[in-house]
């Protein structure tokens, strides 16, 4: 059976490693049949078995608005109908039966159809043997008709040049960014991270339920509550105990004092999380108090880049971006369970990133994605996830450039250069 997944147009280049995760997640060692892969189109379409087992995707999926089991499609609406038109509905008679009652969802990509056009279209499908009743709040049974006019906003085709139907079988997991918005969250601070993009972290690290789940660089505990939410057992650790205590500066504008009830545990209160919440613990990174013992299922972190949050450490000496990262990497390697995952966020310079192999190493560590989320025109970060995997662990075996330093340096380099031209023409 082929399923499309109609996808949310956010974090495109996550969005395939997603659905990766969670297919492995999920059928380990399965081969994963994709039928459309295009990550620029707001759909993806893979081959599965069930219904169920669709589902079962949708049950995690961040990116996926809406799931719809493939019956016809076309580059023409003419050419869709048709295909729909031979399409074995016998072969689900109690979808069209009189007891069961639908109704057509209409869904067009970057264009606003009235309820006239959306009307109109429906009446179109001609072929559909449908004898039950039209219930738009609550049917039993929905069929979604897609059509795709471009990317580009200012010249899109006037007639769809793609054209989808199918039976809408089940919706993704979207609902679960609005719950966790930071507008409302109880506790924030100045990095706090964006829930989708903390969700989408927890779904590539592989987090599900009864995991232990640890963020060595945990801040206000954002990537945690989103582990938390998809069922992981989450703890942990920062060497700022301002933030840990809650009694730093509050982040949000026009407010000069927290209130008192403010903490990380109530965080996880307010959403019903606390009985996965097994603690932080201050603690310096580089000098951390861990048993080299092999216990965490995953680990998700949001390192400090040095520009909003600054990068220290007990000793006095410098610590440099590139040598968090790399003991990261070793200390991932020492706590991993045998195929747990590593996911964090590193800052880079897109064009040295690009034009170099700056992905940091390590032999007991197999690169699974490397994904871009853009900053500005010059600044980029990476989204890179590693699975523990058999391989040399004696020493310190990471391998990380330290040119990643330089994006403290640079981050800022635009905008001293135009302050120099805007002085050179004064």
């Amino acid at each position: 059976m082929q399923f499309l997944f109609w996808c949310a147009q956010e974090h495109q280049d996550i969005r395939m490693p997603e659905f990766c995760s969670l297919h492995s997640m999920l059928w380990p060692g399965v081969p994963m049949v994709w039928v459309s892969t295009n990550s620029s189109l707001p759909w993806l379409v893979l081959e599965l078995p069930t219904i169920s087992a669709a589902l079962q995707i949708c049950a995690r999926s961040i990116s996926t608005k809406f799931c719809v089991q493939l019956w016809a499609e076309g580059n023409s609406i003419n050419l869709c109908l048709a295909t729909l038109a031979i399409f074995p509905f016998g072969e689900h008679k109690k979808l069209f039966s009189k007891e069961s009652s639908y109704k057509i969802h209409v869904e067009s990509y970057m264009k606003k159809l009235s309820l006239k056009e959306k009307v109109s279209k429906i009446e179109n499908i001609t072929c559909l043997p449908v004898l039950g009743s039209v219930n738009l709040k609550d049917p039993e049974v929905t069929f979604a008709y897609m059509e795709f006019s471009g990317l580009d906003n200012n010249h899109l085709s006037v007639e769809p040049s793609k054209v989808m139907f199918g039976l809408l079988v089940g919706k993704g997991q979207r609902d679960r960014i609005s719950k966790l918005n930071i507008k409302d969250r109880k506790y924030i601070g100045n990095t706090t991270m964006d829930p989708q993009l903390a969700l989408l972290t927890a779904n590539l690290a592989q987090v599900e339920r009864g995991k232990v789940v640890m963020d060595p660089f945990v801040g206000t505990g954002s990537l945690l509550i989103a582990a938390a939410e998809l069922g992981g057992m989450v703890f942990g650790a920062d060497m700022d105990k301002d933030t840990l205590h809650a009694t730093t500066k509050p982040s949000r504008v026009g407010v000069k004092e927290r209130n008192k009830d403010e903490s990380m545990m109530a965080n996880f209160e307010q959403y019903g999380l606390a009985s996965k919440f097994l603690g932080v613990v201050v603690a310096d990174f580089s000098q951390g108090p861990w048993r080299r013992s092999g216990w965490l299922d995953c680990i998700v972190t949001d390192p400090p880049y040095g520009i909003r949050e600054v990068i220290t450490r007990t000793e006095s000496q410098q610590y440099m971006l590139h040598q968090l990262v790399m003991d990261l990497l070793n200390f991932s390697v020492e706590q991993l369970v045998m195929g747990g995952r590593l996911a964090f966020w590193l800052p880079v310079i897109t064009q040295e990133y690009s034009d170099q192999d700056l992905v940091p190493t390590h032999p007991a560590l197999r690169l699974v994605a490397d994904c871009e989320q853009v900053l500005s025109c010059h600044t980029s970060r990476r989204l890179i996830v590693m699975q523990r995997v058999e391989g040399e662990e004696e020493g310190d075996m990471a391998r990380v450039s330290s040119q990643l330093t330089e994006y403290k340096n640079k981050f800022f380099l635009p905008l001293a250069e135009k302050k120099a031209m805007s002085k050179d023409c004064t």
